[in-house]
């Protein structure tokens, strides 16, 4: 393993990795942790913050170009992009299930499912994990 290949990227590409590493260990705290306390909202806004940072930064990565610089996989930071407020204003207004279900949602879908198609060969990923 070696992060050689990340920090020679693009600086979003690292500013992406690193925020999405971060908030998928943030995530699973959150899973793990009592929910409703002041801890929870504390590291649930930092986890919202690095999400929104994983999501934006996509939007200057172009290594997959299938709509000019774009490919599906922006689809899905727009539609995290538009989750989040969405989230966040379910907690506040007190729809505790809705809310919970689209974090989940959210963590499987961009951290986890778009995490795994990181690693597939000749991504930068794949070469951090396995090397080249």
């Amino acid at each position: 393993m070696t992060l050689a290949p990340l920090l020679d990227a693009a600086p979003a590409v690292p500013l992406h990795a690193f925020a999405a590493m971060a908030a998928f260990v943030l995530g699973v705290v959150q899973f793990a942790a009592p929910k409703g306390t002041l801890p929870h909202r504390t590291v649930g806004w930092i986890w919202v913050v690095l999400m929104a940072i994983v999501a934006s930064s996509s939007f200057w990565i172009h290594q997959i170009r299938l709509v000019g610089p774009f490919s599906p996989i922006h689809l899905l930071s727009i539609f995290t992009l538009a989750m989040l407020p969405l989230a966040v204003w379910r907690a506040r207004t007190h729809r505790v299930a809705d809310h919970r279900r689209i974090m989940i949602f959210t963590f499987a879908g961009a951290l986890v499912i778009a995490g795994l198609f990181t690693l597939l060969p000749g991504r930068i990923m794949h070469h951090v994990i396995f090397g080249s």
